[in-house]
């Protein structure tokens, strides 16, 4: 299937109206569902870092849900951290913020475009980076500047996407079994279409002999990237 990068419904969408609203539940099930806060967190976990007191970015964060459950599952190794989440639009609640203090984390939101957060000054350093479903809604040559900015500011990177393949194809068409509603339906088989498999990612990498690169499938529908900044 050959990547296809299409508007999403949702992206268009003001925030407040209702279907927004149901399409922003029906992507916290689809996170669940697909374990990403998990396969996540267990990689930090697991890369060798011990960031306490760092900062975590991510990309296109949307309501902070995903980065609140990374950060519950990682925060009794990793203490008195930054959540720093950028997006276009205002979504975190009162209830996520309260979730961040809760663990003793620190948590800013950035209302920008993702590109103009990273050539700012204002984009500082950050122990981890992360993208959650976002890397695909992006063309090749705004992957290619958007990593290269990445690498510049951070020790590891980290992202979960979907899989351009044939079974997250199907089943992004029988989304209306489980009550996702038209936009969520829409979004997803053109987020399927503009996926990743392989080593997609991987190529598009500034990779400068300093980077250990990981990419693979991963549950019925995932794409993981992992890129590790070597000593």
């Amino acid at each position: 299937m050959q990547r296809r990068v299409e508007p999403e419904l949702l992206d268009e969408l003001p925030p407040d109206e209702p279907r927004a609203k149901h399409s922003r539940c029906d992507l916290r099930r689809a996170n669940h569902l697909m374990g990403h806060a998990e396969i996540i967190a267990r990689h930090l976990v697991t890369s060798g870092l011990k960031p306490t007191g760092g900062q975590i970015l991510e990309l296109g964060a949307g309501d902070g849900t995903l980065l609140l459950a990374v950060a519950q599952l990682v925060s009794p190794r990793w203490r008195g951290m930054n959540a720093v989440l950028v997006d276009k639009q205002s979504l975190v609640g009162v209830e996520t913020r309260d979730g961040f203090h809760a663990l003793g984390w620190g948590m800013e939101t950035m209302k920008t475009d993702v590109f103009d957060w990273l050539r700012s000054d204002a984009s500082i350093w950050n122990e981890v980076v992360i993208a959650n479903l976002f890397l695909h809604h992006l063309s090749e040559k705004q992957l290619v500047e958007l990593l290269r900015h990445v690498a510049g500011k951070t020790k590891l990177f980290v992202a979960c996407e979907p899989r351009r393949s044939w079974l997250p194809f199907a089943v992004s068409h029988l989304l209306w079994l489980v009550g996702c509603n038209s936009v969520t339906r829409h979004d997803a088989v053109v987020s399927v279409r503009a996926g990743f498999v392989g080593n997609e990612l991987s190529a598009l990498w500034p990779n400068d002999g300093k980077w250990q690169l990981s990419e693979r499938a991963t549950g019925l529908f995932s794409h993981f990237f992992v890129a590790a900044r070597q000593n």
